[in-house]
């Protein structure tokens, strides 16, 4: 997932360092930058940015005042060489404060958390979607026909590289779509994907043992990647 950033320092120098590390990874653009806060303004307005690489001692007005003007603003990583902002940043919901100099490895640090908080508001607004829509069902195309597919009929979904089977009580349906596109027409909240090559319907859950999920008697295996937030899903429902 890009990442869309803006950088505001009045150092060239700190620009710079910025600019040199966003190159070396592939899913972070640097969109502009600007020597004072004021200008950016503009470009927060014409443009849709992700996140903030924000100075806090600059010229006219602190990184700090700036960030109060805004009323929607973007994620942000202060850059600043005075640590003792850091409380007021945090404060602000700053997503890392990065103290002049740092290195590649603090840097990406601090991208990877905004990375994984872009995803997260992404996955949310898809599920909020979902969740406000008055639909209850989906087309696929399979042998020649557009067929119309109930949510409540899927018991689960397997992934066959560009095609996937949708195994309903009593037949199967080969289509072809990838597990990604078949995630974003099923609602957050009634379905889970629980391995690479499988994602259930919450409500067809018999039961849990180890590392193997019973769905309507058929015995689906848990990825180690999906392990825990599923484990962590399930507690949510698990009796005192």
């Amino acid at each position: 997932m890009e990442i869309k950033a803006l950088i505001i320092d009045d150092e060239p120098l700190a620009q710079n360092v910025i600019m040199q590390y966003a190159e070396r990874i592939p899913d972070l653009k640097i969109v502009a930058t600007c020597n004072e806060a004021i200008c950016a303004h503009k470009i927060l307005q014409e443009q849709e940015i992700d996140l903030l690489f924000l100075d806090i001692n600059m010229p006219k007005l602190s990184g700090i005042s700036f960030l109060k003007t805004l009323t929607t603003p973007p994620m942000v990583i202060f850059t600043t060489a005075y640590s003792e902002y850091a409380l007021e940043g945090y404060e602000l919901n700053a997503i890392d404060y990065l103290k002049k100099p740092f290195s590649f490895d603090r840097f990406y640090k601090a991208y990877s958390r905004a990375q994984e908080l872009l995803q997260l508001k992404k996955k949310s607004e898809i599920i909020n979607e979902k969740e406000t829509s008055n639909e209850n069902f989906f087309y696929v195309k399979a042998n020649k026909k557009t067929i119309k597919i109930k949510y409540s009929d899927i018991i689960y979904i397997e992934g066959l590289g560009d095609y996937i089977k949708i195994h309903f009580k009593n037949e199967k349906l080969v289509t072809n779509l990838s597990m990604k596109k078949m995630l974003d027409l099923l609602p957050g909240d009634k379905f889970y994907r629980i391995h690479k090559s499988f994602i259930i319907s919450l409500d067809k859950i018999d039961s849990v043992e180890g590392n193997l999920v019973s769905v309507q008697g058929n015995k689906l295996p848990i990825g180690n990647s999906f392990r825990q937030d599923f484990s962590t899903y399930i507690s949510r429902y698990m009796a005192d």
